[in-house]
């Protein structure tokens, strides 16, 4: 991804895995041969894989460098946790990328969670002396309170794998006494905000980022595909409840459309930065 600025602040993503995934079929029940295939052509190769009939689907994480703090948002899949196949993915490239950019792990302040799946928040720890440690740390791990006591319960039930990933990636940051539980109106300071989009999971959210009158924001998995610009009603088979996966896409695209906020989705592949222009009741998505 080219580096975005603005203002203060710069962003750089590093990517964990990108190319080739799952057929437009398998991730959209509500895909629609003509359309979706017509939508996929204009949107080209960096998109789709017409040979193999795949959507191009990377995992990334956000760096966000602003004076005094340096912040991370979504940590993909992490290393040793375990993962069987197609999840599997090697740990090289995402501390290579990491340390491309100069980084420590004692240099992070910050880092953020849209949603704790299992490929948002894996690098949230590490396994040290045959236990799970925060990564990061000297950072504070900021997670959406609901979202959070979410997956908590969810274990409490014994649902797995969300149970798993929980005690793996999210109770030993709270053990170590380096999380903090914020709600929807919580904000770090004027620059970075949460704005709750449920429907992929219950408590989504998007990560806000302002400086000088510029605006970005960390889309998480509120868009998996470009795709879902052109078609916003085709959420994902992922999406806890699509209905409202929907209404939180339409409504936060039609925002940033309006206000030219530069989007950052997780799953994009590169450049994985740029803005939507409204036309009707369709988005188009306009790479960086």
């Amino acid at each position: 991804m080219q580096r975005i600025t603005l203002g203060d602040v710069s962003i750089d993503s590093i990517v964990e895995r990108s190319g080739p995934w799952r057929t437009p079929e398998a991730m959209f029940p509500a895909f629609e041969p003509q359309s979706g295939r017509r939508h996929l052509q204009q949107l080209g190769p960096a998109h789709y894989d017409a040979g193999s009939n795949r959507l191009c689907i990377a995992y990334r994480t956000f760096v966000v460098r602003a004076p005094g703090r340096t912040m991370l948002i979504d940590t993909c899949t992490g290393e040793d946790k375990g993962y069987g196949p197609p999840l599997d993915f090697p740990k090289a490239p995402w501390l290579e990328g990491f340390r491309a950019l100069g980084l420590r792990f004692e240099d992070i302040d910050y880092v953020f969670s849209t949603h704790l799946h299992i490929d948002h928040c894996g690098w949230n720890t590490r396994l040290a002396g045959g236990r799970w440690v925060p990564t990061f740390p000297r950072a504070k791990y900021v997670f959406y309170r609901q979202e959070y006591e979410f997956w908590q319960a969810a274990t409490a039930r014994g649902d797995d794998p969300p149970g798993q990933v929980w005690k793996m990636n999210c109770e030993p940051v709270v053990a170590a006494g380096q999380a903090e539980l914020v709600d929807a109106d919580w904000s770090l300071d004027d620059m970075v905000t949460l704005t709750p989009t449920p429907g992929h999971t219950p408590f989504h959210c998007c990560v806000n980022i302002a400086s000088r009158g510029q605006r970005a924001a960390v889309i998480g998995d509120l868009v998996h595909h470009a795709l879902q610009c052109r078609e916003p009603d085709w959420s994902t088979v992922f999406c806890a409840d699509p209905v409202e996966a929907t209404r939180s896409r339409r409504a936060f695209l039609g925002r940033a459309a309006a206000e030219g906020t530069w989007l950052l989705p997780v799953h994009f592949p590169a450049p994985a930065a740029g803005r939507v222009r409204a036309e009707g009741e369709r988005f188009r998505w306009e790479s960086a």
